[in-house]
Formats: structure tokens, sequence, C-alpha cells
């Protein structure tokens, strides 16, 4: 009887202890506070449609410095490095080889002209003594010959000269076009031939510049019917490109697309593009990698929510915390589709004012309890802004 009832009572405090514990727990679970969270509330927006691509930039005109006749280099006029003009005297070659062949060319139309003035004489009294018929047709023949041969042989003379003069001149190497120019690759002293894999400068236009990239050919089919949407008729059809830097730094001179220089590249099937920037202060070196900003168009009513919001489960699909109206945190599938500076625009998954969360997300589990503050980073929702394509 007394084990029974002691059995009773200890039964009793344990139930009593388990009571009070379970009480404990719920008090715990009700005073538990929502999760501080920063969100932003998306409007619709109009932002500027942009593709951002690799490419490199390339002068507009490059021209090898090449002497039309061979010779020994005694002077280098040019200053390597600096812009020259076209037509400026870069190199000059010995000049006395080239005079001697003027001299002995002058000499040579002499004769030639003294000969003509010869058959001449002789024809016209061969004429005369014809029509007096006091000559024979075979010598009047001869003498009409003869003036023919020596006034042949005066044009080739006189074609001669000309030929020796222009080689003198051509003794003075002068710049083809107007750029800048590089080494020299030969010094004074050395005999050049022409005909030689090796040329002396190189110049190369640097004001404007090109910048070669390349993109798909359904992108440049849309941004090609976007630009003659927006172009008057009979305008050239062009489109604005911007450049950045390897660093990030942009270009402070826009340029325009060239449709003329597209082509394909028959390996890969990609389109190279040319656009054309001024290049006054010389910036722009060939060869510099540069990321290249193509503008396409824009696109309005679109929904754009910060990158730092958007996470992606562990297959791949990319996911973001939305408050409910009873602000708890809702788990939402979304599909991205551009990165809009620094922003991601999300093509389905948001409507107009949902309050996206944008910090304080890692710790949440779908269906939590939130105190949503707006995110202080982020511009008024429905301002325009730069869409991108990811590369």
């Amino acid at each position: 009887m007394k084990a029974a009832l002691r059995a009773a009572c200890a039964f009793g405090v344990v139930v009593s202890l388990a009571g009070c514990g379970d009480g404990k727990q719920a008090g715990a679970d009700q005073a538990a506070p929502p999760v501080k969270v920063s969100v932003v509330t998306v409007a619709p927006e109009t932002v500027r449609i942009v593709s951002d691509l690799p490419g490199r930039i390339a002068p507009t005109r490059i021209a090898e410095v090449r002497p039309r006749v061979s010779g020994i280099i005694v002077e280098r006029v040019f200053k390597q490095g600096t812009i020259v003009q076209q037509g400026d005297v870069l190199y000059r070659l010995d000049p006395a080889p080239f005079q001697v062949r003027v001299a002995s060319a002058k000499a040579a139309l002499q004769r030639a002209e003294a000969t003509r003035a010869l058959a001449a004489q002789q024809a016209e009294r061969q004429t005369q003594l014809k029509n007096r018929d006091a000559t024979t047709g075979q010598l009047y023949d001869k003498a009409i010959a003869e003036l023919a041969q020596a006034e042949a042989d005066e044009a080739s003379a006189r074609a001669g000269l000309q030929g020796a003069e222009l080689d003198l001149q051509y003794t003075e190497v002068r710049a083809p076009i107007t750029g800048r120019i590089g080494r020299a690759l030969i010094t004074e002293g050395a005999l050049f031939t022409v005909g030689g894999s090796e040329s002396l400068a190189t110049i190369q236009q640097l004001d404007p510049v090109y910048a070669d990239f390349t993109q798909s050919a359904n992108d440049l089919l849309a941004l090609k019917h976007a630009a003659q949407r927006s172009a008057k008729p009979g305008d050239e059809i062009e489109a604005e490109v911007r450049l950045r830097f390897d660093n990030g730094a942009s270009y402070a001179h826009r340029g325009r697309l060239l449709f003329s220089e597209a082509s394909v590249d028959a390996t890969t099937g990609q389109v190279t593009l040319r656009g054309e920037f001024p290049n006054p202060d010389g910036d722009l070196l060939p060869g510099m990698y540069v990321r290249v900003q193509l503008v396409q168009g824009e696109q309005a009513g679109v929904l754009a929510v910060p990158d730092r919001a958007l996470r992606r489960d562990p297959g791949g699909q990319a996911q973001l915390y939305v408050v409910t109206a009873d602000r708890k945190a809702e788990l939402r599938p979304v599909t991205p589709s551009r990165l809009v500076d620094g922003r991601w625009i999300i093509a389905d998954g948001l409507k107009a004012g949902d309050a996206v969360i944008v910090q304080g997300f890692h710790t949440l589990s779908p269906g939590a309890s939130v105190d949503p503050k707006p995110w202080p980073g982020v511009a008024t929702a429905g301002s325009a802004g730069t869409a991108s394509h990811a590369k």
C-alpha cells in the first residue's frame, strides 16, 4: 500500500514538471521577435538595353614606310613616337647616284633633240625636192621614216629624264599618311633594297580609332532593325557605342557603330563589328583590351532588384525572398534576364509592388516572421537604368 502511494506521488511530480516545461517552451515561441530585414519595393521602370562585349583597339589606317628606290640611308629626319603629317620627309637616301642619272638622261635628251632637228631638216628638204620631181620616192620615204624615229627617240629620252628626276625625288622618303610613327627599324648608313620584307618604320592613324568586337547574328539583326526605326530616311544607319577600360573606368567620348564594317567569321559564325571612336588625347592605343557597351534600345515596364537579393538553390534555380501581407518571408522562384547597373531585370516571378528582401535573408526560413525596413542602398524605383547582357 505504501509502495503504491509512493509510485503515484512520483508520477504526479513527473507530470507536473513536464507540464511546466511545455509552458516555458510555448512562451519562448510566442516571445521570439521577428527578424529585421531590409527590403525594396519593385515598380515598373524603363531601362536602356546595352550589350557589354570584349573588344580590341585598332588603328583606322596603318602604313609601312618604304622607299621607292634602293640606296644608302644618310639621314633620319623624324623623332620616334611622334605625330607626322602626310608628306613630311622621314628619311633621306644618298642622292649622288641619282643626280648622275639625271645628268646622263639630260644629255641623252639633248642628243635626241639634235638628231630629231637634223631629221626634220632632211625631211623638209626631201619634201621640197619631191614637189619639184627632183628626188626619188625612196629617198623621200627614208627621210620621213628617219624623222619619225628621231621623234620617238626624243620622246623616249624625255621619259628617261622624267624617270631619273622622279627617282631623285624618291631619295626623300615621305610619310604616306598622317599618324603616329613608331620606332626606326633601320639606322643611317644601312643599304635599303626595294623588294625586301623589312620596312623603315610604321605609321598608325590613331584619331579616330576602331574598336573591334564580336556579337551573335541575331543580336546584330535586332540592333540593326532598332537603328533603322530611329534613323531618318537617307541617313547612314548607326548606333551609339561606349567604351570602358579594363580597370572599369569609362572612356569620355562616345563612338558610333559602323554597320558597313560587319563581317561573319566562317569558323565561329559570330559577327565581327567595328565601332569608331575619337581619340584626341591618344588614350586609346592599338591592341588595347576594352569593354564595348553597345546600346541596343530601351525596354519599358521592367521590374529590377539589386543583384545581392538574388540567391540560387543547389539546382541553380534563382530565388528571391518576398515579404507577404502578414509580414512572413516567402521564398519565390524567379527568372532573371539581364544585369542592369548592379540590378537584375526579373522576367518572371515578380509583380509590381512586391517587397523583396535585400539584406538579412541569410538566416531566414520560409514562413518566418520579419520586420521589414527600406533598404538605403537602392535608387528610387522607377528610375531609368542601363541594362547589359551578361557575357
